[in-house]
């Protein structure tokens, strides 16, 4: 198994939706990202260009979603996965999407995606 940086409850606002008042007022969404990849370069010279820098990953991750107006979730998720699978060195990703506001009654409604490296 592969070496994993976890991003937790990444809460961010975005329009997110079909129903019109989700297409003008942003909305919480929280993103849990799991990302596989080998550390041990990293570790042995602890030196932060040796592995996947998740702050620089996260701007942009933030930036994605901020400036969205994707219309499903499924839709974000897969986006995210993209911006992940652009470092190299990410073999895998898990990317969780919750949004809090979608179900009456409900905590929250989430997709859940993982997406890999594919032959190159």
């Amino acid at each position: 198994m592969p070496d994993q940086i976890s991003i937790f409850d990444l809460h961010l606002r975005a329009i997110i939706g079909v129903n019109q008042n989700e297409r003008t007022d942003r909305q919480d969404i929280m993103v849990n990202i799991v990302i596989h990849t080998d550390t041990s370069a990293a570790a042995a010279s602890d030196n932060i260009d040796d592995t996947v820098n998740y702050r620089s990953l996260t701007k942009r991750i933030i930036q994605l979603v901020e400036e969205s107006e994707y219309y499903l979730v499924e839709t974000m998720a897969e986006r995210i996965a993209t911006l992940c699978l652009d470092d190299k060195r990410v073999e895998r990703t898990i990317v969780s999407i919750e949004k809090p506001t979608a179900l009456r009654f409900a905590r929250s409604v989430g997709v859940t995606i993982e997406r890999s490296r594919g032959p190159t």
